[in-house]
Formats: structure tokens, sequence, C-alpha cells
């Protein structure tokens, strides 16, 4: 694998242990150019180029990756694995089988251990969520499911209050807030959209969820709960152009029931900002980041008063000076160190770290398991175990474990 400049998101502020929003990606065909016809960074309130660079630092990856372990992943000396889960195999000891196609997922830390969450993009009966519970040594202890019969869960987010919202990626999907545990059963929350749901990112400090769409002429969503921690009701807005600056504007129908014939959310506001394929987010001091897979770009948006945004084009394939590492940015999680962890939707399968002077290096990569991607990377509460699923072919969940903190 080769190094390159790729993001310069946050400089290194220690890991965040608890529930690390994941910016979550979905497999598709979806190719289209981009829907708004912008050169990169173009349209109103947006900024080209690149964010500045973090801080240098003394950083230089994990080392190379060695031959494939037991479990088809290749790995840097020091590091080793284990599948913690298979779709269509019993989880040991729990008597669960676990679902196929795990994606998006995250952490939880409770009492006695954690919990990784992990949707299933399938159909039903298999679409929904799971949850893997280990205890403080690591073990498998449980693991059930927190959320069934939905369509193509795909990606979604942590929420503070310690809830997963699980996100249906068709045109007619919802969002699910679950309880990990699996204790509480999930409830639907429509205050937040009918559309073609992709990830979730809540900002305490604004006390507003980003949702994005997995559409090629799709919007940029907040949903501002009427009091922070109950997403039962609330006010959805879409970013939109407001002679010439970006704004954010009501959605008049999000749970697109108005008559004679409900109209797409997208097209309810005119003027809307369109980006082409949304797919995960993540809030980081306030700044929402988020990916577009159609044109293959990671964008970063800066709240402006109550009701304003810029957003800045922060990478992009296109004109990446020292070519692509990884065919398809994915799901993206803040690791140890404050260091941004990256999953590749493409043929090759890599995670990777990103190092606080931009260079790309390999922490792992699943040789085993054709035609799939890497999805749903969390880490357990002390930075020294990374969860993520190689989605198909088959369905595997691994667990690493390495020196991530001390790096």
């Amino acid at each position: 694998m080769h190094r390159r400049s790729f993001l310069r998101l946050v400089p290194a502020a220690g890991l965040v242990a608890v529930s690390l929003p994941t910016l979550a990606a979905c497999s598709d065909d979806t190719t289209a150019s981009d829907a708004t016809g912008d050169t990169p960074g173009g349209g109103p309130g947006t900024t080209g180029g690149t964010a500045p660079p973090a801080p240098a630092a003394a950083f230089a990856g994990y080392g190379p990756l060695l031959a494939p372990d037991a479990n088809g992943l290749r790995l840097p000396e020091g590091f080793t694995s284990r599948i913690v889960a298979e779709s269509g195999v019993e989880v040991a000891g729990t008597g669960y089988v676990w679902p196929p196609n795990p994606d998006g997922g995250a952490v939880f830390a409770v009492d006695d251990g954690w919990i990784y969450v992990a949707n299933s993009e399938s159909g039903p009966p298999d679409g929904g969520a799971s949850m893997l519970r280990f205890d403080a040594d690591g073990e498998v202890v449980e693991a059930r499911r927190i959320l069934g019969d939905t369509v193509r869960n795909c990606a979604g987010g942590a929420m503070p209050w310690q809830t997963w919202l699980s996100c249906e990626e068709v045109p007619t999907g919802l969002v699910y807030e679950c309880d990990p545990t699996g204790a509480s059963p999930a409830e639907v929350r429509p205050a937040m959209g009918v559309f073609n749901h992709e990830a979730a990112a809540a900002d305490p400090g604004l006390e507003v969820i980003y949702l994005t769409e997995d559409d090629p002429t799709g919007g940029l969503y907040r949903f501002r709960p009427d009091t922070w921690g109950d997403l039962s009701a609330g006010t959805l807005e879409v970013l939109a152009d407001v002679d010439g600056a970006l704004r954010w504007l009501a959605v008049p129908d999000p749970a697109g029931v108005s008559s004679p014939a409900a109209v797409a959310t997208k097209d309810q506001v005119e003027g809307i900002r369109r980006f082409d394929g949304g797919e995960g987010a993540d809030v980081i001091d306030g700044a929402l980041y988020f990916s577009t897979k159609g044109d293959n770009r990671l964008w970063r948006l800066d709240p402006v008063g109550d009701d304003g945004a810029e957003v800045t084009v922060v990478w992009d394939s296109a004109t990446a000076d020292d070519g692509v590492v990884i065919e398809d940015v994915d799901n993206v999680v803040v690791g140890p160190g404050g260091l941004p962890f990256v999953a590749e939707d493409g043929d090759a399968q890599h995670l990777v770290v990103v190092g606080p002077d931009g260079d790309m290096w390999p922490v792992a990569q699943s040789v085993e398991t054709p035609d799939s991607e890497i999805a749903g990377p969390a880490f357990s509460p002390d930075g020294t175990r990374v969860y993520f699923s190689s989605q198909r072919s088959p369905g595997r969940t691994f667990e690493v474990t390495g020196p991530f903190t001390t790096a």
C-alpha cells in the first residue's frame, strides 16, 4: 500500500472511548456524477481545497501487513485477530445465529464490559440490528437481535444518551432508535423523515442530529428535537441555497403522509443543496464531516449562526495528489490518539489509519471474503480492540487486538 495525503480531519486529541460515531457507507451500483454539476467545492456556501494540515507528529503507522493469519486477515506485527461472529452461524455459547450482511456499527460501554452493535443490510426478516455483549475480559457472553423485520439497515449513529439509530437505506426508509442491550423494544422515529437514509451524527452542542441521504440527488438534513434526548418530535430541516447562502429550511412533510400524493422529502423544499450519494457522518468539535460516494469526496460542514452553514471539500479522489490508495472511502471512526480509521468499500478491503500529517497507513486487510466491503469499525472502551465486519462471502465480524494506543 502506498502512502498519500488523504485527510486532515482532526488534531490528535485522545480516544473518545464510548459510542464513537461512524461514517458508515453501503455498497450499491450508484455511480452518478455530481448532481449539482459543481466543480469540487462548488456551490453556495462552499469552499474548495483541503482543510489545513494537522500539527506534525511522529507517526509511521503500525508497520507493514504480514501474510494472512488463520482468519484471513493481514495485520501488522504485534496484532492478532479473532472472528467473533459469522453470518448464518451460531455465535458461540449464545444460541443466536448472526444475520447476513453486517454493516454499520458502534460500541457502547456497560457496567461489566461493552456491547458492539451491528446493522444487517438485508430485507425482512433479517434486516435490522444485532448486538454482541463482551464481559470485562473481552469474552462474548451474549448475542441477540435488538431490531428486526426492517429493510436494508445500512448505517446509523450512536446517540449521546446511549442509544443506536439504525437507518433504512430505501426510498421509504425510516429511522429506528434501539436499546443496545435489547432490553427495551426499538422505536420508529418518523419525525426524522422518510427517505433513503444512510447515517446519523449527533452534535450535543447545537442539540441537532445530522442525517445523510444515499441518493444521487439527495439532501443533507438536520433534526432538531423538541426536547434533547427525545426523538419522538421535532423539526426536520434540509440544507438549501437561499440567495447565495446555505441555510437550513424546514421540510413541510417529514413523515411523507401528505395528501393526495406524498412528495419525496428531497423535493419538498426549493433550492436544496444536492449531494451525490450521501454516506457516513461524524461530528468532531462542532464540525460535521460527511462523505459522498457518487463523486468520492469527503466534506466538512461548519455551522454559521443558528440556521446557516458553510461546506468545504476536505478530500476528493479526483484531485488526490498521490493517487488513490483505497477504491472507495467508507466508514470512518476516530480511534486512539484522535486519529481517523477508514474502512474500504472495495475489493481490496482495507482498514487504514490516517496519521496527523495526512498519510495513510494499513491496519488490516481481509483476503478471504471476496466481493465484499469493510464496514462498522468501532473501538472497545480502552482502545485496544477494534471491531469491524467484512460484509459478504461470508459475512464475518472481526476483533483485532493490538497496540493501537502506543503508536
